[in-house]
């Protein structure tokens, strides 16, 4: 779609529909340089739980991305743009699980040291193929979303590596950079990553919608 045929963005504010602070971290760290202030769900004294019940990425991300711009609209406040993903690991020896229910995997109480030693062990003397995934939606005043996907390849470890991530990354080995994504530096991540490919892709559009 030719996004400079669309009227600009006027709204400098986005709204992420995320209060994971290392996630944040990692948006505002990527879509610095442009003119635009980002709030997370705290900042804006939001406090809803939008139901992940879509069945794929795209689906989780857009209903979070609209639900929560809805809810600023009727507090009055029209002036944001709201930004959500719906990110999760997908394993090919479990059939791409834990795929969208990688949060609610063995339950939102699980740690994840315990999630991640049940992948290791169910995937050792199998295919160890897995890739993250993650879907963007951008909620625009008076447009359709904006909606991108992307992956980071690798496979599963056979041990828990790395402090620099979250999540699945301890376990996530990429071998063309020979370490896990929780080995990864923040400079290596914003060049590797699903979210950091996704990221570049709106960056584009938003410095294309203000050029």
């Amino acid at each position: 779609m030719d996004w400079n045929r669309r009227r600009k963005i006027i709204c400098k504010k986005i709204v992420l529909a995320s209060n994971n602070s290392k996630k944040i971290k990692e948006i505002k760290d990527i879509l610095n340089g442009l003119e635009y202030e980002v709030y997370s769900l705290n900042d804006m004294d939001i406090n809803i739980d939008v139901e992940e019940d879509g069945i794929t990425f795209e689906e989780n991300s857009k209903k979070k991305a609209t639900e929560i711009y809805s809810y600023l609209k009727k507090r009055g406040e029209d002036n944001f743009l709201v930004l959500a993903d719906d990110s999760g690991l997908e394993v090919d020896a479990l059939n791409g699980a834990p795929g969208i229910y990688s949060a609610r995997f063995m339950g939102h109480d699980t740690s994840y040291d315990v999630k991640n030693q049940y992948i290791i062990d169910a995937v050792k003397g199998k295919e160890r193929g897995a890739r993250f995934v993650c879907a963007m939606a951008l909620c625009i005043p008076d447009r359709e979303p904006i909606l991108i996907e992307e992956y980071f390849n690798g496979e599963i470890y056979d041990h828990i590596a790395g402090e620099n991530g979250f999540g699945y990354d301890p376990i996530f080995y990429v071998p063309e950079l020979h370490k896990t994504s929780a080995e990864l530096s923040m400079e290596e991540k914003n060049q590797y990553s699903h979210r950091a490919k996704a990221l570049k892709k709106l960056y584009t559009i938003l410095k294309g919608e203000g050029d």
